[in-house]
């Protein structure tokens, strides 16, 4: 019974290891495109504001 119940926590640390790098991997990746869309709004309005200074 003990080995059964040492194996099913084992087991649970490893999918709650898994279930945390996928999140992180997730995180990164909603980082990185937020970001992205900051940097080409930024670039369209500096566009906009250089021309409407020329």
């Amino acid at each position: 019974m003990t080995d059964t119940s040492d194996a099913d926590k084992e087991r649970n640390r490893e999918i709650a290891q898994n279930e945390e790098a996928k999140q992180v991997a997730g995180s990164i990746r909603v980082s990185a495109s937020a970001i992205a869309v900051v940097v080409i709004i930024g670039g369209i309005l500096f566009t906009l504001g250089w021309l409407a200074l020329k």
